[in-house]
């Protein structure tokens, strides 16, 4: 009885330190400061890098890419399941790279439904039309294992069955490749029965399109996999639901898929700190037009555009202050003035905000050399040939378009008219079954917007000129 009376107030003081800590801590946590987010982006480090072979100076067949740390505890990755797959995906904040930037973790997950008897499939997105973007064929003429060990992740997330990669026709070179490293995966088991020795079969067929630029969309892409012409279907059904042969499918494209192996290696917290909040990770960037060095290269999503375009292109000809203009994202993107250039940042939600849009991140650089009605002419000249006809809007409307930027080229055209050339394009915007009607839409909305003075300008000339001929 003693005993216990005297370690009472002992006991109580050691219940009382303990206690201290514990409630300090709590109200520490619920105190702590919110964590800061970066406002410095790029350049990329070179332990961030995915793409280590972007150029094509080390061997791209298997052994090359073993030594790289392709392949590197794949079998665990597949082995771990869809759900830790997705989870990973998920938390990276990966976007899609093909243009829309939809989540690909939820994207990827629309295919978990409970599962009907119907085979599942991936299909890949390598037919890479948009003019000025040229960043999947690097990853598969200089890296094609990355996208093979993609696939079967990317598979792995969604149970699939196999993987279509649709690759256009003109890559010769590409395919070929591509092909090789099949075989390769094959004979070393990383694809087929038993993949990676994990129990899961997964198959993987490379299909040469025929070059249309319309087989970019998913549907049409998917239709002319399945041996019909390249036009789009109405969605609902989505793909998700009826896709290729009648069955789910989820069409990603190439470097959407090919990241989805080191993400998983590396964990999704690594690549979600990259770039800021809702503009995650690493992206290609392709520059091209009048810059110095045109390249692609691997940067870290969000970088500003001058940064990115001086840093690896070799700057502007003629000099920064010699800038018109740049297309931020491949043809069909609004292009942006060199007062918007300056400060603009090289993600989704700053180019949005900047009425265009990272598209596929190709930059197509103009200088105060080049003329810039005609560069859009000739954009339409191309929307106008590879339109597939299905859509009045599209079919018609960018026709239309077509003569009337011809007549602005040359200046044979009235004021008034820019108003309704623009009208047109809104006609033709968000109102076909596919996206080529807004792809073709957009330049013209960009030039009207901001160079609207060069075009009322090219008029006055022509009456000018036309006055003092006749």
């Amino acid at each position: 009885m003693a005993s216990l009376s005297r370690l009472s107030p002992a006991i109580g003081m050691v219940r009382s330190q303990a206690l201290a800590p514990l409630s300090t801590a709590v109200r520490t946590n619920t105190t702590a400061p919110p964590k800061k987010e970066k406002t410095k982006f790029g350049p990329l480090s070179d332990e961030d890098r995915i793409f280590t072979n972007l150029y094509g100076r080390h061997d791209w067949k298997l052994k090359g890419a073993i030594s790289r740390g392709d392949w590197y505890k794949t079998k665990e990755i597949v082995e771990k399941g869809h759900d830790w797959i997705l989870k990973e995906i998920s938390t990276s904040g990966l976007r899609g790279r093909g243009g829309a930037g939809f989540p690909t973790g939820m994207k990827w997950g629309f295919m978990n439904k409970p599962s009907d008897g119907r085979p599942k499939y991936l299909v890949v997105n390598a037919d890479e039309g948009e003019p000025g973007t040229c960043k999947d064929r690097e990853i598969m003429r200089h890296d094609p294992h990355k996208l093979i060990e993609g696939c079967l992740v990317a598979g792995r997330s969604m149970n699939a069955c196999a993987a279509y990669i649709y690759i256009r026709g003109e890559f010769y070179n590409e395919a070929s490749n591509l092909q090789l490293a099949v075989k390769e995966a094959y004979d070393a088991g990383l694809i087929g029965k038993n993949a990676c020795g994990s129990g899961y079969d997964f198959d993987i067929v490379v299909h040469r399109g025929a070059g249309a630029y319309i087989c970019g969309e998913e549907t049409a892409l998917i239709e002319s996999l399945e041996g019909k012409q390249g036009k789009p279907r109405l969605k609902p059904p989505f793909p998700a639901d009826v896709g290729v042969f009648g069955c789910p499918t989820t069409v990603a494209n190439v470097e959407t898929v090919a990241v989805a192996p080191i993400i998983c290696r590396r964990g999704g917290d690594w690549f979600a700190g990259l770039g800021r909040e809702r503009n995650r990770g690493t992206k290609l960037f392709n520059i091209s037009g009048q810059v110095n060095n045109p390249t692609t290269v691997e940067e870290e999503m969000s970088i500003p555009l001058r940064e990115l375009i001086e840093r690896h292109a070799g700057g502007v000809i003629g000099g920064w202050d010699n800038l018109l203009a740049v297309i931020p994202g491949g043809s069909s993107t609004p292009l942006i003035p060199k007062d918007v250039c300056n400060d603009v940042l090289m993600d989704f939600d700053a180019l949005v905000q900047a009425q265009t849009g990272l598209g596929t991140a190709a930059l197509i650089v103009m200088n105060k050399n080049c003329d810039i009605v005609r560069c859009i002419s000739r954009l339409i000249d191309f929307y106008k040939h590879e339109s597939c006809g299905q859509c009045t809007p599209c079919r018609e409307g960018v026709t239309w378009m077509m003569k009337i930027m011809h007549r602005f080229t040359s200046g044979n055209a009235r004021p008034e008219e820019i108003d309704m050339l623009y009208e047109l394009s809104k006609q033709i915007e968000g109102h076909t079954i596919c996206a080529l009607g807004d792809g073709a839409a957009w330049p013209v909305q960009g030039l009207i917007r901001h160079f609207r003075p060069v075009l009322e300008q090219r008029m006055a000339d022509y009456g000018q000129q036309k006055k003092a001929t006749g």
